[in-house]
């Protein structure tokens, strides 16, 4: 959402990022915060926007893969749809945490595994009009048992999936996640680069 005042006819883009002309909290809750921010662009337009902050360390999204091929994917309610969706291991990091490390716990407390070898495959934004949350996309490799005690109020389903039937996996009704479904692309292509 936002409001413009022009101060002057707008131009074409300006090279360098608008001036900041004020931050504030608008509203918090125990996830999120709401911020309106005041810019002035470099053509004189001032707009001020409201944008949703989350966590500053952002989050991780795992993309555990076994040996034989297999896609670890996981079951959960999901309270923003209202119903079970399937994807990916995922949390938000912690204070003063390496995503890394966080990518391993979060794998442990939600799959069962631990992996051996985290590959960051990029980092992805949530609509970046208005939400400045980052998560960084994370493959896991050489998986191995070891579970942590999660968060999460029921027993989640892991539901292992061959990672070269990926067509046939985003044909599944409950797989919604557009970050699941980017990162498990990225995964694929990451690991056929590296059988080339």
């Amino acid at each position: 959402m936002y409001n413009v005042r022009t101060l002057r006819k707008a131009g074409p883009m300006s090279d360098r990022y608008p001036e900041t002309l004020h931050r504030s909290t608008v509203a918090r809750s125990r996830l999120f915060r709401i911020e309106a921010v005041g810019l002035r662009f470099g053509n004189g337009v001032e707009v001020e926007y409201e944008r949703l902050g989350g966590s500053a360390a952002g989050a991780v999204l795992v993309v555990p893969v076994t040996a034989r091929g297999e896609v670890l994917l996981i079951r959960e309610y999901a309270a923003g749809t209202e119903c079970y969706e399937l994807g990916l291991p995922k949390g938000r990091v912690e204070p003063g945490e390496d995503p890394l490390r966080a990518a391993n716990r979060e794998l442990m407390e939600e799959v069962g595994y631990g992996a051996e070898a985290l590959t960051v495959l990029r980092s992805v934004t949530l609509a970046p009009a208005y939400f400045s949350h980052r998560t960084q996309l994370i493959l896991a490799e050489g998986l191995f048992e070891h579970r942590l005690p999660g968060d999460e109020p029921e027993p989640i389903e892991v539901v292992p999936w061959p990672l070269g039937e990926l067509e046939r996996l985003l044909g599944q009704s409950d797989l919604t996640e557009a970050r699941s479904i980017t990162a498990l692309y990225l995964a694929r292509d990451h690991l056929a680069g590296r059988a080339a």
